[in-house]
């Protein structure tokens, strides 16, 4: 945490290669390993001088749609509302109560338990109204809103979720992405 009382959160520990020298939260990949660890480090930090002001989410994504004005691959995304994929029960649409940043770059994020690398899957997902697909989104989402922390979360598309992306393409990237997220930070939040 810095001084400004903010929690700096990642999903995988590739994802914040970038940041050694920043103190940071490394959850897990997945819903559970997201909303177990966030809604930890958020109860043991209390509501002294230790308390958490704000939650930073940065990480990876993949782009679901193909419209003209889909994410593009270079650019940072502020997310302005999260839906569940895979969950087969209604569950309300979150929107992170952070302050906003990028007022052009601002998305719908679903997010399921699964690595998304295939065309149906993706062409569903997007009919949910995302853009954009990660594994934890909701659940820091969700953790946030009952702790009463502001969320911020951004996301840089690390691929097209689709039949031709593969979990080892995905280890390549993250390490650029990281570097691409790390630049961001230095200009926008740190």
């Amino acid at each position: 945490m810095s001084a400004e009382n903010t929690l700096l959160v990642f999903a995988h520990r590739d994802e914040a290669s970038a940041f050694a020298d920043v103190p940071h939260l490394v959850t897990g990949v997945g819903k559970v390993n997201a909303a177990v660890s966030l809604a930890a480090a958020l109860a043991d930090a209390g509501a002294g001088a230790d308390r958490v002001d704000r939650v930073v989410v940065l990480g990876t994504a993949g782009v679901v749609g193909d419209d003209p004005g889909r994410p593009s691959l270079d650019e940072v995304y502020q997310i302005s509302g999260v839906v569940q994929h895979d969950f087969s029960l209604p569950s309300p649409e979150l929107r992170p109560a952070g302050e906003t940043l990028l007022d052009e770059h601002r998305t719908v994020i679903a997010t399921g338990d699964v690595f998304v690398q295939d065309d149906e899957q993706r062409a569903r997902i997007a009919g949910l109204g995302a853009h954009l697909v990660d594994m934890e989104a909701y659940a820091y989402a969700s953790v946030c809103e009952r702790f009463g922390v502001p969320l911020q979360l951004f996301k840089i598309p690390s691929d097209f979720a689709d039949s031709a992306t593969t979990d080892a393409e995905w280890d390549e990237i993250v390490f650029r992405k990281s570097a691409q997220l790390r630049a961001f930070w230095d200009a926008r939040l740190a």
